[in-house]
């Protein structure tokens, strides 16, 4: 008898278990919306607040908890808003404050919690401080990290870091000083040991909890304070040792005092609201450090988006990120994909098998206990879009390297453009006038295209997808599936090291590199293809390597706008064109083209957090007997298969490319394909997850 997976009703936050004891956080599934690729409402091709909240709905009906908001504040944009001028405004690119106001209102009505961004380490060259700071103001320019350079003139800078994009941290103004930017040029580092900058925050949090947001991602969580004395790292390609190695810039202790302060501040507020930590640390245990009792919530679990394809690596991964959450009291989150790495439906290698192995990564991570982040569009199954033009790419790592020329002038009130000026260069570069910080050249490309795919693999194809069941069902293989790229995806079993990754091969190892997360910190893939500065048709004013030892990027692949409905672009995005160009393979990928299609990727996914609600050995950890504190035990498994249970549950996950048969640990209640089970032995097909109730 065959069973499909049916619709979920409107999904209710406030009607779970751990909400009922504040602790709705530590099971919950939030949702991530890059708000300028989910839906425009005024046809400018942008995403926008309004957008989001007219399609507040799927995200109820899909199952989530909760919404996490990209930056929609007051911005240049020259880093998609994380380059932020005015903290406690809407960008009228997307709204204003009533929109807001409105979209958590709308959210709270459906049972959905909004979690927004805030970025603390570095404010927008427009930002009235930074202008001031420009303009001789010896107060404002005591907020941020200005240094003498060094030599005998002053013109080498201050210490030997590295931009996170690529090239010097440090930019050198009109008279001789030179400031810190971990990133973009024009995102200056703020100086977290002046006291008016722990007060504006203070204060800027404040606004958004009166608003009644019910928490905050905390943007370089790890960053905000510095060593003493800025000393000098001593080696190149900085961007790869984030996470891997102790910087001078990231990970300091004195981050703790910030995060202890801002806990305070959240308790005082009513409703459970929660600070999450977007922090990178050499080990599990020092990320621990970041969600103990009495400083935030939850950190981003980056071990488990960059693990490779890989059952051992998988288990490790899983055992030592419980291990250390466990011992401080904290839930472990869980991710696969967001806003600064390729689509795991292309990391995993693409095409049909890709699909496949990410469908079962998502069941696996769904089931694992506590939390977990979606990001937009994976639950349709969408790949990274690899081809996308130079001129239309927005990545200010696309053009990494160049210097914007800061004007020194008089401060103008608000954040409107500066007037253009010139800064003493780099050695060996000339002086030129200042580009737009968003603006790409066709020589500028750094590999997207046709030999980027090659180097990635296939793209995940429009059409079908193994469907979900929901009892067992048997069948001889799994179901076929077309487009092109189709063929094999090559294996990345066994890799281990920073070059491992999840279906992606030899070929691809030796054109994608390690790189870093949205400017804030290193991710598995930013973009396939040529290093800047080694070729790949880079313009005359890109660095050569090593300067060009940061992002590849290519992160507008994973932000490209998702599709709705209808068979052209924009696919209902809005009721115009969309900011970066749609593949015309989207229309089978549409939430309304996935709508209840039983083999869709969208019902495995609405079905998956419809059992995750309902299964009480899911969600939060430490229900019921077992010798692990997580509630969850391993149990002997075939080589390439992993099988753990919680209490009244089993999870099944097999990495071969073939199947595998093993005794049944129960009823199966959910499979990302099509399994074969008498209810003594199992057949598992290839590249499978499937939950099972006992």
């Amino acid at each position: 008898m065959t069973h499909e997976s049916t619709a979920v009703g409107l999904a209710s936050a406030y009607s779970n278990a751990t909400t009922a004891s504040g602790d709705w956080w530590r099971d919950a599934v939030i949702y991530q919306v890059y708000v300028r690729s989910f839906a425009d409402s005024d046809g400018d091709g942008i995403g926008d607040l309004r957008g989001v909240r007219s399609r507040l709905p799927h995200l109820a009906r899909l199952g989530v908890d909760a919404v996490w908001l990209t930056p929609f504040y007051v911005s240049p944009q020259a880093d998609g808003g994380y380059d932020v001028a005015d903290y406690r405004a809407v960008d009228p690119l997307f709204g204003d404050l009533a929109d807001a106001d409105e979209l958590v209102r709308a959210a709270h009505g459906l049972g959905l919690r909004v979690i927004v961004d805030v970025v603390p380490n570095h404010t927008s060259e427009q930002h009235p401080w930074f202008r001031a700071a420009l303009a001789g103001d010896p107060g404002a320019r005591e907020r941020y990290l200005f240094r003498r350079g060094r030599g005998a003139d002053g013109s080498l800078p201050p210490n030997d870091w590295e931009s996170i994009f690529g090239g010097p941290a440090w930019t050198r103004v009109a008279d001789g000083e030179w400031y810190l930017h971990l990133f973009a040029p024009e995102q200056p580092d703020l100086d977290w040991t002046h006291p008016e900058v722990t007060a504006e925050f203070d204060s800027v949090l404040r606004f958004w909890l009166d608003l009644g947001v019910d928490g905050f991602r905390i943007d370089v969580a790890h960053g905000m304070v510095k060593a003493d004395g800025l000393p000098d790292i001593g080696r190149g390609a900085q961007a790869t040792l984030i996470g891997a190695e102790p910087l001078p810039f990231f990970d300091q202790d004195g981050v703790h005092e910030i995060h202890r302060s801002w806990r305070r501040l959240l308790d005082s507020y009513e409703g459970a609201r929660i600070g999450v930590a977007e922090a990178w640390a050499p080990s599990s245990e020092r990320l621990a450090l970041y969600v103990r009792p009495d400083e935030l919530h939850q950190a981003f679990n980056f071990r488990f988006l960059n693990c490779p394809w890989d059952p051992a690596a998988m288990r490790t991964v899983i055992d030592e990120s419980l291990s250390a959450t466990t011992a401080v009291g904290a839930p472990t989150t869980w991710v696969l994909s967001n806003h600064d790495v390729v689509r795991h439906v292309t990391r995993y290698g693409g095409g049909p098998r890709g699909l496949a192995r990410a469908r079962a990564a998502a069941m696996l991570m769904l089931s694992l206990p506590g939390s977990a982040y979606l990001y937009q569009g994976e639950e349709l199954g969408l790949p990274e879009v690899s081809d996308l033009p130079p001129d239309s790419r927005q990545d200010p790592a696309f053009r990494r390297g160049r210097r914007q020329r800061i004007p020194v002038g008089a401060p103008t009130p608000g954040p409107g453009p500066a007037a253009p000026g010139i800064i003493a260069p780099r050695p060996g570069e000339p002086p030129t006038r200042p580009q737009a910080a968003a603006s790409t050249r066709p020589e500028a490309q750094t590999g997207a295209g046709p030999q980027a795919r090659e180097c990635c693999g296939p793209e995940a194809d429009a059409g079908t997808a193994p469907e979900p069941q929901l009892a067992p069902q048997a069948h001889t293989s799994a179901r076929p599936q077309a487009g092109p790229g189709t063929g094999p995806a090559p294996e990345a079993q066994g890799q281990t090291g920073p070059e491992a990754e999840a279906g992606i091969g030899p070929q691809a190892q030796a054109c994608c590199r390690p790189q870093a997360d949205a400017g804030h910190g290193p991710e598995v893939r930013v973009g396939c293809g040529p290093q800047a500065g080694t070729g790949a048709g880079a313009g005359t004013d890109l660095p050569t390597a090593p300067e060009a030892e940061g992002q590849d990027g290519l992160r507008d692949g994973c932000r490209v706008p998702i599709p709705w409905a209808g068979a052209e672009p924009p696919y209902g995005f809005g009721p115009g064109g969309s900011w970066l160009p749609q593949p015309p393979e989207w229309a089978g990928l549409s939430v309304a083209a996935q709508t209840g299609d039983p083999h869709s990727t969208l019902e495995l996914y609405r079905a998956a957090l419809e059992l995750r609600r309902a299964m009480p050995g899911l969600g939060a950890a430490g229900a019921g007997p077992s010798p692990d504190p997580s509630g969850m035990r391993w149990l002997p498994s075939p080589d390439g298969v992993l099988l753990f249970t919680r209490p009244g549950f089993a999870c099944t996950l097999n990495t071969r490319p073939e199947p595998v048969e093993l005794p049944a640990p129960g009823r199966p209640v959910l499979s990302s394909a099509p399994v074969e089970t008498d209810g003594r032995t199992v057949r598992l097909p290839p590249d499978s997850c499937t939950w099972w109730a006992f």
